[in-house]
């Protein structure tokens, strides 16, 4: 499914890394987690640094919740060209990810294998190991079919507490994009006061 604009992301990272990706003496690592639950790229909030600054201070204060050490939380901008999007906001892209569950399925019924499982705490997804596996499979299964594979993988992630009773609204929900192809990256730039 062709994206046509570009999307101006965020990333948050420690500030010796991001700046040496502004310099262009290096580029963010790709995440290969089992756990990474649009599946492995480099991954970015959509249009809202404020919300990835407090994602890197997150990880300042509680280096557990990722790999990466951020000693000074950081942000930098990368303008992204979607191009062939897995976007998850999109009915399209919905039936293929839930063909792949299925066929993911099917195949681990037939290895007697278990599925992975997500790991939620509090209501809220921390480790997205069956997400992962499910869109980790839908791209293998293109790629063996000879189809074009996808550039990125776009979706809302529903996060935090609900703003008051009863709403269906929760206080940290924010847009993802993975960047499995980095060509997809046009370029970075520096977030003023971030």
């Amino acid at each position: 499914m062709r994206h046509g604009s570009v999307i101006l992301a965020y990333h948050g990272c420690d500030r010796t890394t991001g700046e040496s990706v502004l310099a262009g003496k290096s580029e963010l690592r790709i995440s290969t987690n089992d756990y990474d639950w649009l599946g492995h790229g480099g991954y970015f909030w959509e249009d809202d640094p404020l919300r990835v600054l407090a994602w890197a201070r997150l990880i300042q204060r509680h280096g557990k919740k990722s790999r990466a050490r951020v000693g000074e939380p950081f942000v930098i901008g990368a303008v992204v060209e979607p191009g062939n999007c897995l976007d998850l906001l999109q009915a399209q892209s919905i039936r293929l990810v839930d063909a792949a569950y299925k066929d993911l399925r099917m195949f681990s019924h037939d290895a007697a294998t278990a599925l992975p499982a997500n790991v939620s705490v509090d209501g809220e997804l921390v480790l997205g190991r069956l997400d992962c596996a499910v869109i980790q499979h839908l791209h293998r299964r293109r790629e063996e079919s000879g189809l074009t594979p996808f550039d990125t993988v776009r979706a809302a992630f529903p996060e935090g507490s609900p703003l008051y009773p009863g709403a269906g609204f929760q206080e940290h929900t924010h847009l993802q994009i993975c960047v499995r192809n980095p060509a997809q990256i046009i370029g970075y730039f520096r977030v003023r006061g971030r």
